[in-house]
C-alpha cells in the first residue's frame, strides 16, 4: 500500500504530496517550500521517480526546480499544459511578482496514461475547465484531483484556458469513474472521501449538472 503525505506549501497553501511505493516517490504539486519537500523526503526515505505537476500554475510548479535538481526525478506534465512551465503569463507566474526558473518536461501525459510508482499504478484522466491539461492521478483506492476538484468546492474557471464548460464536463465524468470510497487528495483543502464530497460539494450531483 502507497504511502500518501501532504505538506501545505507556498503563499496559496497548496497541497503537495509524497507518494511512497517500495523504494520509489513521486512528488506531485511542489508549489514552494522546497526545502520543507526535501526535508520530508529524506524523512520517508526511498528514490525520487516523478515529479508530476496535476497543472502548470505557478502555485503548483513553483518549487519543480529545486526538487529535481536535488533529486534527478523526472518531470510530467499534461502535454496541454507544458508551455505553461516556460512561460510565466502562462503560469501566472508574472500575474503574481514571482520568478521562476523554465525547466525541461521529461515526459508529457495524455488521457489514458498509466504513471507507476514501486507497486502503485496511477491512471491519468485529463479534467480541463481550470486549466487546458489538467490532471487527475486515480490510484488504488486514492485520487490527486489537483484544482479540478476539492472536497468542498472547485477550482476557478476565469483564468487564461479556463472555461466552464469543460469544468462541467470533468466533474460529470469524474462522477461516473470513481468509486464512492475512493480517497480524494486535492490541490488545496482538506482530504476527504469521495462520498463526503458528494455530500457538501456544490459543483457535484444535479446542482451543477453537465
Amino acid at each position: 500500500m502507497a504511502e500518501i503525505e501532504r505538506l501545505v506549501v507556498g503563499p496559496l497553501a497548496t497541497n503537495c504530496y509524497i507518494l511512497k511505493s517500495g523504494d520509489e516517490v513521486a512528488v506531485i504539486d511542489p508549489g514552494g517550500d522546497a526545502e520543507r519537500i526535501l526535508d520530508k523526503i529524506r524523512e520517508l526515505g526511498g528514490k525520487v521517480k516523478y515529479v508530476i505537476d496535476t497543472h502548470g500554475h505557478i502555485d503548483h510548479i513553483g518549487a519543480n526546480c529545486e526538487i529535481l535538481e536535488a533529486t534527478g526525478a523526472d518531470l510530467l506534465i499534461h502535454e496541454d499544459d507544458a508551455g505553461m512551465l516556460a512561460h510565466p503569463d502562462n503560469s501566472l507566474a508574472a500575474m503574481m511578482g514571482v520568478k521562476v526558473k523554465s525547466v525541461s518536461v521529461s515526459r508529457t501525459l495524455v488521457e489514458g496514461d498509466e504513471v507507476v510508482v514501486g507497486e502503485e499504478s496511477m491512471k491519468v484522466l485529463h479534467t480541463p475547465g481550470h486549466t487546458p491539461g489538467g490532471i487527475c492521478l486515480v490510484g488504488n483506492g486514492f485520487a490527486f484531483t489537483g484544482d479540478t476538484l476539492f472536497l468542498d468546492s472547485i477550482g476557478r474557471t476565469d483564468f487564461p484556458g479556463g472555461s466552464v464548460q469543460e469544468m462541467r464536463a470533468s466533474l460529470s465524468r469524474l462522477q461516473t469513474v470513481l468509486p464512492r470510497e475512493t480517497m480524494l487528495y486535492p490541490g488545496h483543502g482538506e482530504p476527504g472521501s469521495f462520498s463526503r464530497a458528494l455530500l457538501v460539494n456544490p459543483f457535484l450531483g444535479s446542482v451543477w449538472p453537465a
